[in-house]
């Protein structure tokens, strides 16, 4: 019989089979080749496989771990981004919404914050269907593995002290066998001896009998542990280690599978979210091909669109012929004179840095920070008009909304008045009485407006006018010429004052004497004469002065005050001799001379 320590692994692998996971003794080799348990059942193997299996499926669940926080921050820096491109709440927004691609862009906006939704959706349902899930499977299958290899281990223990059982009687019945052997001939020599007395022989006798009988006592105790522990191994490897092996078996298929339709799962979250995303990005493909160029220059036209009449062509000035003037002259030459400069003057208003150019340079300011007049005299005739009219159609829906509002409460009284028990008629009198005085404040703002939008249409300049516009001089007469000359210098501000030389109705309170601005009206002119300094001023804003008349300025800078702030919100500096223009009263900090007239400092 071969002792344990004399097997080898060639005798292992040429003792056993696998199937499955169990390990089977093949029926040619004989009971005393069989090589020792904890060689036979490969339960070390199985449980390094079975923990590795497990680690697997936690590198897994891991791995879809990150690719859930992925999705949430991605999703999360999306939105972030939607947000910060979304248009603010200011005037602006209203501007930006009448062209076609600040509405594409918002549309598209709108979209990638749907689009950064979907990824969200994917984060939970991979934290749903597949993090939650494999969680709780992996606490079971850690509790389900324990279990088998703790019976694998109970069991393996049981036959190892069954096996070591039989090694020890079997290891007694050897030695009552060798005890019985040399019992037998120490009686055998005994008998043989004719010196030794009869009493010796027959005790040898009786030892040799008390050995043989030993042994047969040890060889039956062998023979039925053996029988024992055949039965207990065969049940071992028949039947309790192939069950659990077995099971052991279907936990690690059930791992794999569970693993497969987990891997399943995680391309299905994508999936489903597939038809949304591709409805986001149709959204945008949409925006995009709904952008109509022409439609926003359109666009462009009708909103900066001044309404101006153009200049007429200026007329050549011969200064070939020699002018004789008399000693003194008369009022009648003077007056010729006068009207002569106005209307050379006139003429050249686009290309003369004066205020009335100043104001067509502002009206974009204006219409941005919503501020000017009530009747929105500061804007071009055209945008003047839109303005008006728009206002007209706000107070045409507020007085029917106040109409409705008295009908309903007019029936409500009908109503009590039939139905006393329903209400008091008098309490609706009180309310019935404001809306009618609401009503007709906003019909006293209705006339008003209306009033001023007539005004703007009549003085509004035709198609045929402007035809005409060229030939417009060569047919005029000196009257019609001093007409001209004020009307060439009312077109660029927009006051539209037919008569009086005031400039706009906001500086009606200012100017003492409308109808004697005929000086100042020179003085705006002549770029000829150096106006003498009245002031300083301090700038308190940088103001970059792109559009003509205007002057650029920097931060601190100190400039000369020439002409102060007249309520059109300019005032007119110089840095040297040849550079003068306007700049907005608000940037700079004006300090008047006290000689000069009506001297203050102001901000």
């Amino acid at each position: 019989m071969l002792a344990s320590s004399e097997l080898t692994p060639a005798s292992c692998s040429f003792g056993w089979k696998f199937s499955g996971f169990c390990w089977f003794r093949r029926v040619d080799v004989p009971p005393d080749k069989m090589v020792p348990l904890q060689k036979r059942d490969q339960f070390d193997n199985l449980e390094k496989h079975t923990q590795w299996g497990i680690e697997y499926l936690e590198k897994y669940t891991k791995f879809v771990k990150e690719r859930s926080e992925i999705e949430t921050n991605y999703a999360k820096q999306i939105r972030n981004l939607s947000k910060k491109y979304q248009p603010k709440k200011n005037s602006r927004e209203e501007e930006e919404s009448k062209y076609t691609f600040c509405r594409a862009f918002l549309t598209t906006l709108n979209e990638l914050n749907d689009y950064a939704g979907q990824h969200e959706v994917i984060a939970e349902n991979l934290t749903s269907q597949i993090l939650s899930d494999l969680s709780r499977y992996l606490t079971e299958l850690k509790a389900e593995r324990k279990s088998h290899f703790h019976e694998g281990r109970k069991a393996q223990q049981h036959i190892e002290s069954s096996w070591k059982q039989l090694e020890s009687c079997k290891r007694r019945f050897e030695r009552d066998c060798k005890e019985a052997d040399r019992a037998q001939q120490y009686f055998e020599k005994m008998d043989a001896d004719i010196n030794v007395t009869k009493a010796d022989v027959e005790k040898a006798r009786q030892q040799a009998q008390m050995r043989h009988q030993m042994a047969a006592d040890s060889k039956g105790d062998y023979s039925a542990y053996l029988q024992k522990f055949n039965q207990e191994q065969n049940e071992h490897y028949f039947t309790v280690i192939p069950n659990i092996f077995q099971k052991l078996q279907d936990m690690e298929e059930k791992r794999i599978e569970r693993l497969g339709v987990c891997m399943k799962t995680f391309a299905d979250v994508d999936r489903q979210v597939i038809p949304i995303v591709g409805k986001c990005l149709d959204g945008m493909t949409k925006a995009a091909e709904s952008i109509e160029p022409k439609a926003d220059s359109k666009q462009v036209v009708e909103s900066y669109k001044s309404g101006f009449e153009p200049p007429g062509d200026v007329e050549f000035e011969d200064y070939g012929q020699v002018m004789k003037r008399t000693a003194s002259e008369t009022s009648l030459s003077k007056e010729g004179k006068e009207k002569t400069a106005s209307k050379s003057k006139g003429k050249l208003w686009p290309f003369i840095k004066n205020k009335n150019k100043i104001t067509l340079n502002s009206h974009v300011r204006n219409l941005i920070e919503g501020s000017g007049p009530e009747d929105f005299s500061h804007l071009p005739p055209e945008q003047r008009r839109k303005k008006l009219q728009a206002k007209l159609d706000e107070l045409n829906k507020d007085i029917q909304k106040e109409m409705d509002q008295r009908d309903a409460l007019t029936k409500m009284k009908d109503v009590y008045v039939k139905n006393p028990q329903m209400g008091d008629p008098a309490s609706v009198d009180p309310r019935l009485s404001e809306i009618s005085q609401t009503i007709e404040k906003l019909q006293s703002e209705v006339q008003k407006f209306e009033g001023w939008l007539a005004e703007v249409e009549e003085r509004m300049p035709s198609k045929s006018d402007t035809q005409r516009r060229s030939g417009l001089y060569e047919t005029q007469n000196s009257t019609t010429v001093s007409n001209n000359c004020a009307q060439d210098r009312e077109s660029p501000d927009g006051s539209y004052t037919e008569e009086q030389n005031s400039e706009t109705q906001v500086k009606a309170n200012i100017a003492p004497n409308p109808t004697s601005t005929t000086p100042e009206f020179d003085d705006e002119f002549d770029d000829e004469e150096t106006l003498p300094t009245i002031g300083t001023c301090k700038a308190l804003y940088p103001f970059e002065g792109h559009n003509e008349g205007t002057i650029a300025i920097a931060e601190g800078e100190l400039l000369y005050v020439i002409e102060e702030d007249k309520g059109d919100g300019w005032t007119r500096v110089r840095r040297n001799e040849d550079e003068e223009g306007y700049v907005p009263t608000s940037y700079v900090e004006v300090f008047l001379e006290t000689n000069a007239k009506g001297a203050m400092t102001y901000i």
